[in-house]
């Protein structure tokens, strides 16, 4: 839940204000939670009073009452609102020089996708995730037909809880035009598309990243590599899936048409990690 008039955000969730207090405490504005949880947070509230902001305990109704969920755990901190920096090609220098991997979401509209990426995001060693900000569904529209523009996932309550205190582990950032930002970064970094329909497979990726030409600076370490995942109705618009270096699939009994865009990132994201 934001708070408009303070410009905050609550993060409610044992690990996520466990997790920011730890390593971006100073973001903490105020700190609500029960009795119990109290010994958890002894130091955080102590660095609070030193700062001179407010630590309450609190009931579980008064808790729901201030993030607007049921899910708090006991605990919600209230956070400056985050505020998600533009992509700049510094950034997307330094990630290719040092190797990094990151992510880049498509039009992924769903807050708690977003965290479930996150959270495997930072247990893979992920460096950063990339939201698009005004790309929209028309560009999928194959039938004539107007669609409404697909809302993007956003930093929420609900991620932030999800995530489980990655994102104190990430760098955020966003793009206007995911192609745009494509076409520089193909340049730098290897980009790896999802399809459900691909022909290759995740077990092509070693050999893919191991013949790429795109090489860091840093001897003997693999290229930098960018995922790409897209809206689970729709997948990847034609337009990205060109700029990508390869596009890969998850095979699996067909049962199911796909996997949820979380898990397919988690899969994706430890055989990224395993290379």
């Amino acid at each position: 839940m934001r708070n408009k008039l303070t410009d905050e955000l609550a993060v409610c969730g044992m690990n996520a204000v466990l997790a920011a207090g730890e390593y971006n405490p100073q973001k903490i504005n105020r700190l609500f939670l029960r009795e119990d949880r109290l010994q958890s947070f002894t130091g955080l509230c102590k660095q609070l009073a030193e700062r001179k902001r407010p630590y309450k305990i609190c009931e579980n109704e008064e808790l729901e009452r201030i993030c607007k969920s049921v899910h708090h755990q006991g605990v919600v901190a209230m956070i400056e609102e985050p505020v998600i920096e533009p992509l700049n090609l510094e950034d997307l220098e330094l990630w290719a020089n040092e190797g990094k991997t990151g992510i880049i979401l498509h039009s992924v509209g769903n807050d708690h996708n977003l965290g479930a990426i996150a959270r495997a995001a930072a247990f893979f060693d992920v460096t950063y995730i990339v939201l698009n900000e005004k790309d929209a569904a028309l560009e999928n529209n194959t039938d004539g037909q107007t669609q409404q523009p697909i809302q993007t996932a956003q930093l929420t309550t609900s991620a932030y809880r999800v995530a489980e205190g990655a994102f104190e582990h990430l760098t955020v950032r966003k793009v206007s035009n995911t192609a745009a930002f494509l076409k520089d970064a193909v340049k730098k970094i290897v980009v790896i598309g999802t399809d459900t329909r691909a022909r290759m497979r995740i077990k092509d990726l070693s050999d893919i990243v191991k013949n790429s030409k795109i090489k860091t600076e840093r001897a003997g370490s693999r290229p930098a590599i960018a995922l790409v995942l897209g809206n689970e109705e729709t997948g990847l618009p034609k337009n990205i899936k060109d700029l990508c270096a390869c596009l890969l699939r998850i095979p699996g009994t067909g049962n199911i048409e796909s996997l949820n865009v979380s898990q397919a990132a988690a899969l994706f994201l430890h055989a990224i990690y395993e290379l």
